[in-house]
């Protein structure tokens, strides 16, 4: 079996316009199945809400406390480990509701692309 390692360099984190800072984990056109992000949320921050077109998303929750709300979905407060799941073309948010990072995991099938974005406010 062959083996392969990725490994993303921390200092390639980006602020979005989205108030969150990304860091692409796995984003690659020889893997169109899937795209892994690593988001990081500061305290009392939320992510303006939006929804990706053709794309499914979870949220791995890694550290942290947040306030997630999926379409007409009540909001509901997510702690490490939670997985949101995001169905394409659903408008979504995020909030730190803690006073550190809220950081998780963006996990996309098929991968992300910056088509596929689109901004609700």
């Amino acid at each position: 079996m062959n083996q392969s390692i990725h490994s993303p360099n921390p200092s390639d984190e980006l602020p979005t316009e989205e108030n969150c800072h990304i860091l692409e984990v796995w984003n690659n056109n020889s893997d169109n199945a899937v795209s892994i992000a690593r988001a990081r949320l500061e305290s009392g921050m939320t992510t303006k809400l939006h929804r990706l077109k053709g794309v499914d998303e979870r949220y791995l929750i890694v550290t942290g406390t947040g306030i997630t709300q999926v379409g007409d979905s009540a909001p509901v407060e997510v702690r490490p480990g939670d997985v949101v799941i995001i169905p394409s073309g659903i408008p979504q948010r995020i909030s730190n509701s803690g006073k550190d990072d809220l950081v998780f995991l963006c996990i996309c099938t098929p991968r992300f692309a910056e088509e596929c974005y689109e901004a609700l406010e």
